[in-house]
């Protein structure tokens, strides 16, 4: 796969340097960072404070939720008719409910932006980045390639951390193996998860993400082309790697709902682990905020999610092979002139 024209990760971390936020929130004081919440109509929000603030407040790195702007997906059901009802309930554990994305950044150290609609995240981005807030986005990143790309152009354009991921990458033997202490040097791999549709974002976007995720976890970046063979009930989607090494997606929408993947190394053959909740994905939320260090690379963010479009163009041409630069290339050009199109003037 051609090289991203950016290093969002090199930029971060000579801020990381510059602003060395651990100093004031990390082990050298007690003092918890105050998290803001953007979005309440995922479940994400609710198990995230409760995670923060119903905790014993012991660690390092500790965090806690201050206040939410309850607005997110203003279209799609299954998130607008959650929204009353977990603004009730966050508010029962002492967070307070604000009327502006605005006033969220004036009272807070961090932001977690928790919108379940991707279509909102860059337009609701864009102030946290422009005051320098590291921020977490949630699954997806966004709803189109281009904008998962303009996305961490901003961030970089702006100098401000960020990082988006799946709370599968957190599971510990996916973990192990993409350090080579599972099954020795990984060979290849195969993940699956549920594949939920939603008309509004790309298939894979929605919920297949989580096994993709993994997937990447695993193999690390480096895919040069995708084939997607399609059904009502299943899709499996291939990818071949740079090294020659085979990875595989099966996103399921009948059968229980269930997370895993088998990983093949020159050692063996091992389980990739499954959904083990977020406690994974929260502690690394917490020591990002206080280092504003990512622990993903934005260039690997954007591989996933060109690994997806590129699947979609597969489906659409009866299972053809789809290289990744080439959807990436024409992404970017959209995501540059997103970007101008909101007033940010790139190099």
């Amino acid at each position: 796969m051609s090289s991203i024209s950016f290093r969002p990760t090199v930029l971060l971390t000579l801020l990381a340097i510059v602003v060395p936020c651990s100093v004031i929130y990390g082990q050298e004081s007690s003092k918890p960072m105050r998290v803001g919440i953007i979005g309440l109509d995922t479940s994400h929000s609710i198990a995230f404070t409760k995670l923060m603030n119903l905790s014993d407040g012991s660690g390092q790195h500790n965090c806690r939720v201050v206040c939410a702007f309850p607005h997110g997906s203003a279209d799609i059901e299954s998130s607008v008719s959650r929204i009353p009802k977990y603004t009730e309930q966050i508010k029962a554990m002492d967070v307070e409910i604000v009327a502006s994305i605005e006033t969220l950044i004036s009272k807070v150290d961090a932001v977690l932006l928790e919108t379940n609609d991707g279509r909102l995240h860059l337009e609701q981005a864009l102030p946290v980045l422009k005051s320098r807030i590291p921020v977490f986005v949630d699954k997806p990143a966004a709803a189109s390639l281009e904008d998962v790309i303009a996305l961490f152009k901003a961030a970089t354009h702006f100098g401000t951390p960020l990082f988006s991921s799946s709370s599968l990458r957190f599971a510990k033997p996916a973990l192990k193996a993409r350090q080579g202490a599972l099954v020795g040097k990984v060979l290849g791999c195969t993940t699956f998860s549920p594949a939920t549709l939603e008309p509004t974002h790309p298939d894979l976007y929605w919920y297949g993400i989580h096994g993709v995720e993994q997937l990447f976890t695993v193999m690390g970046p480096g895919c040069e082309s995708v084939t997607r063979i399609n059904s009502d009930a299943t899709d499996v989607v291939v990818g071949t790697w740079n090294d020659g090494r085979v990875g595989t997606f099966r996103g399921m929408r009948s059968g229980p709902h269930s997370y895993g993947g088998t990983v093949f190394g020159t050692k063996g053959q091992a389980s990739t682990g499954g959904n083990e909740g977020y406690e994974g994905l929260l502690n690394e939320i917490k020591i990002f905020f206080a280092t504003r260090k990512p622990p993903v690379d934005a260039e690997e963010t954007i591989e996933i999610f060109a690994f997806m479009s590129a699947s979609d163009e597969s489906k659409n041409n009866g299972g053809a092979p789809v290289r990744l630069n080439k959807v990436i290339e024409s992404a970017t050009i959209q995501a540059d002139a997103r970007l101008r199109k909101l007033g940010i003037k790139l190099p």
